[in-house]
């Protein structure tokens, strides 16, 4: 790994002047906690785009339903697991993300729309998780016309969807999924040292403790692979492709398991984005487009390689 993409230096120009135009506009805003569940949610923490007009929603059974955003051509499917601490977000708050892999990767893309926390707190995300998978693996063909899958995850989704290829692995189903595309994880709920010293910046040290006391109040579970895959067995899963930033408190979590991936022998790619905060990619951060073509590409290719 180059040691200069964590210098200064590495820091674009227009990377610097944006992240210090957010710190004094944002920085000193309430956290969710602070906010409270129930406004958070309601879009006092962070606004909330509209349902893309071409998506629909599909009830799986036992109460748990799929957003779709179709491809008109899908040359494959994605099983898409939003992020929110597992407290926030839902299935149809992510569509122009959606919309733009549908139309640069070729894929109908499929999102989970699991329980949160606390109110249900693990394993609920995680079962939910796993049957949607397991339906998608019994009836894409059908459904979307194409039983080539791939998976991704962004913060909390990112960790459902490792979650979800371990439970799968287990049950001789992880080789229907071509590829993980996994931006910036938590893969540690015991807390890895970069979020430990979160000071500053999108996610701080005592507002990610909050969080995993609300998904994971168990504490004697929280080195299990469903909630810290970073002590799991790794071996048989897709190809992945890691995204965070330098500035991420989820940073080690992005290191430490791609390397994890690697020893375990999977294939794995890290990209890595110097002066990027947490969930760079989904706001008009300098270096979303760039990361965003990355994940783009990398789905493309997976499914094109099936």
């Amino acid at each position: 790994m180059d040691r200069t993409l964590f210098t200064a230096e590495a820091v674009r120009p227009e990377v610097a002047a944006f992240n210090a135009a957010v710190a004094e506009k944002f920085g000193h805003l309430p956290g969710i906690f602070e906010i409270g569940l129930e406004a958070a949610r309601s879009g006092d923490f962070m606004p909330t785009p509209p349902p893309s007009p071409r998506s629909r929603d599909l009830e799986i059974g036992s109460g748990l339903s799929l957003h779709v955003v179709p491809s008109a051509e899908p040359k494959g499917v994605l099983l898409h697991i939003h992020g929110g601490g597992f407290v926030l977000g839902g299935a149809s708050q992510q569509d122009p993300m959606l919309e733009r892999i549908a139309g640069a990767a070729g894929l109908t893309c499929v999102s989970v729309e699991y329980r949160l926390a606390p109110e249900h707190p693990y394993p609920a995300a995680w079962d939910d998780c796993e049957r949607a998978a397991r339906w998608l693996i019994e009836n894409a063909a059908r459904e979307f016309g194409s039983d080539t899958l791939v998976i991704a995850g962004e913060s909390a989704g990112a960790l459902l969807s490792v979650a979800t290829l371990l439970r799968l692995r287990e049950r001789g189903l992880a080789e229907a999924f071509r590829g993980a595309a996994l931006s910036f994880g938590v893969y540690d709920s015991t807390m890895t040292p970069s979020q430990t010293l979160a000071q500053t910046g999108v996610l701080k040290a005592r507002d990610i403790a909050r969080l995993v006391d609300s998904y994971a109040p168990d504490a004697s579970l929280r080195r299990t692979p469903d909630l810290s895959p970073l002590y799991g067995d790794l071996r048989g899963l897709p190809p992945a492709l890691f995204t965070v930033g330098t500035l991420d408190a989820m940073l080690d979590d992005s290191l430490f398991l791609h390397d994890r991936w690697l020893a375990a022998g999977g294939e794995a790619e890290l990209a890595l984005y110097p002066g990027a905060d947490h969930a760079f990619t989904e706001g008009p951060h300098p270096l979303a487009a760039e990361a965003n073509a990355r994940i783009d590409a990398f789905l493309a290719e997976r499914v094109a390689a099936a």
